[in-house]
């Protein structure tokens, strides 16, 4: 017998006759029982997306696992109406999106986004977390779709442009200006005498560059984290639309997902919506510092001359006959204000 072999077999009744020595163990993490995803088209450095991944985090951690919240920022899983139809089956389970962009399937949605309601922040929160909020929310739950009781803020909306600035009503006359894919906005901007656009979120910024558009509107958190500011010059404080966020689930998923969890994920979801809030308002001056130096110029409009462009347009009347006497009554009550 060869010494190799003599060698090999020797070797192999030593680990034979040692005493057995335990693998080290490696925990696995379960798969999760209701795995959620969560889209929207927020840039990832939008603190909406932040607070959201902290809200995943935190409820994974108390639901052990059970409930995983995917968040898939920049519109990554496409554009606004592809992913709302997406939401309706149930091929995407949550969406985080403007009432404005729901109004086409959901009507009641858009109420709070009526043309230049809101005269100043103040009036916004206790009408969201109010009567109106609660009659928006009844309303997408007719649709079979859950909203988590906290809406977040996206903020004013401002008209930026790459021509001139927007000083009264009459300056929008004939501005080729994008829009969402809603007619809230186009009627709006139409109203005002402008030519609106509709142009998909993730298109803006080549629009823009381009010049199929001289103009869009959007929140100034958005303008920056989108970087729309590099491509524009001017931008006017219209407040003309404020607009808010709905954290959004298909409604036969929401329903088949426990009671105790449920609860876990709504309260982690309202907290982060209000510390989105906060950080939203914190950061205000901090964005349009930014455009600043960029090159941006600011300025303020005549919000009375838009007002009343609106109501000779039969704007408002409109808006009344669309959404009923009991809505209009709710967002007049809401804004402290009359639109007749």
């Amino acid at each position: 017998m060869g010494t190799t072999l003599i060698r090999r077999r020797q070797a192999l009744a030593m680990i034979a006759a040692a005493p057995l020595v335990a693998a080290p163990f490696v925990r696995r993490a379960a798969a999760a029982e209701f795995s959620l995803k969560i889209a929207h088209p927020l840039a990832a450095a939008h603190p909406t997306n932040t607070r959201l991944l902290e809200a995943a985090d935190r409820i994974q951690k108390d639901t052990d696992g059970r409930v995983e919240l995917r968040i898939f920022p920049n519109g990554q899983l496409g554009g606004e109406a592809d992913t709302l139809s997406q939401l309706r089956s149930g091929a995407v389970e949550g969406y985080v999106i403007g009432g404005l962009v729901v109004s086409t399937v959901v009507p009641a949605a858009a109420l709070d986004g009526t043309g230049f309601a809101f005269a100043d922040a103040s009036k916004v929160w206790p009408a969201m977390d109010g009567k109106l909020g609660a009659y928006i929310r009844d309303a997408f739950a007719k649709s079979n779709l859950y909203a988590a009781r906290t809406s977040w803020d996206l903020g004013f909306r401002e008209i930026t442009t790459s021509v001139k600035p927007i000083r009264t009503v009459a300056d929008l006359s004939g501005l080729k200006i994008r829009v969402p894919s809603a007619a809230a906005y186009t009627s709006l901007f139409r109203a005002l005498d402008a030519a609106p656009t509709s142009v998909q979120f993730t298109d803006v910024y080549p629009a823009l560059q381009t010049r199929i558009v001289d103009a869009q509107e959007n929140p100034l958190s958005l303008i920056v984290t989108s970087r729309f500011h590099e491509v524009q010059k001017f931008c006017s404080l219209s407040n003309h639309i404020w607009q808010g966020n709905w954290v959004l689930f298909n409604g036969r998923v929401w329903k088949g997902i426990p009671e105790k969890l449920q609860d876990i994920v709504e309260n982690r979801l309202n907290q982060a919506g209000r510390a989105q809030r906060a950080d939203l308002a914190g950061l205000e001056q901090s964005y349009r510092d930014t455009m600043i130096k960029s090159g941006i110029a600011f300025n303020d409009v005549d919000a009375d001359s838009f007002r009343a462009k609106l109501r000779s347009s039969g704007y408002y009347t409109e808006v009344r006959r669309k959404f009923g006497d009991q809505a209009f009554q709710i967002l007049e009550e809401a804004a402290g204000a009359s639109f007749g």
